[in-house]
């Protein structure tokens, strides 16, 4: 039987990249979804039986608060900034200041993000539209997907000339055909902190504890630093 979790998109590829020291170390796998926090937190709250979560301190607080998490058990994975990015072979626009990202976006023809309801770097980019003044402009070619992976897959595999993309740094070095520009200027920027947690019910609570160990673990800071934890 494989150890379930939900998790942040944020950590899609540091888990994955992780799979096998934990396979070694608790003989099996992992089964895990990926996607928005919110809808991840929605989950837990409506009862579906899980082992670990990596989420948002912040959700995993609140889930620890209402004794869905052991809260024992919560430890930080890293911080993870929110960035943006094009396609490869797409033109590198300027996205050093405020303005200048204001200027890309509405140069850009397609915009591509997260749920900006209920993903960490959905809901931040929205207020960003919104302090640059840009949201109107930039909505007739805005492109929202379920995570911010799935959205940079879509731009990845588009043809847009000038295609911009927000969401987290993690999810934009896991998704191939697909560049950084760097993070969100200053007055934009957003760094979050994961972290993981072990189920108050879980089934598999020994290694849910051993996934936690192995992606916090001194020794695997690299494999963090590889994939966008700081």
């Amino acid at each position: 039987m494989d150890l379930k979790i939900l998790s942040g998109g944020a950590a899609n590829g540091l888990v994955t990249a992780l799979a096998d020291a934990f396979r070694g170390a608790a003989g099996m796998g992992i089964a895990g979804d990926f996607g928005a926090v919110g809808v991840m937190r929605d989950r837990v709250l409506g009862g579906e039986r899980l082992d670990a979560v990596i989420l948002t301190r912040a959700i995993l607080e609140q889930l620890a608060a209402g004794g869905h998490v052991d809260p024992a058990s919560v430890r930080d994975v890293g911080r993870v900034s929110t960035a943006t990015a094009t396609r490869d072979g797409a033109p590198e626009p300027d996205v050093s200041s405020a303005e200048a990202l204001r200027a890309a976006l509405l140069a850009a023809d397609a915009v591509y993000a997260p749920d900006t309801v209920r993903s960490t770097a959905g809901v931040h980019f929205a207020h960003v539209l919104d302090r640059l003044g840009a949201r109107e402009a930039v909505a007739p070619k805005l492109r929202e997907f379920p995570n911010g992976q799935t959205a940079m897959a879509a731009m990845a595999a588009g043809d847009d000339a000038r295609p911009l993309g927000c969401t987290q740094i993690t999810e934009i070095l896991n998704t191939p055909g697909v560049r950084p520009l760097g993070d969100l200027p200053a007055g934009c920027g957003l760094v979050t902190t994961y972290s993981a947690g072990v189920l108050a019910d879980a089934a598999q609570r020994e290694a849910a504890e051993t996934l936690i160990a192995i992606l916090t673990a001194p020794e695997n800071a690299a494999a963090r630093r590889k994939a966008g934890f700081a």
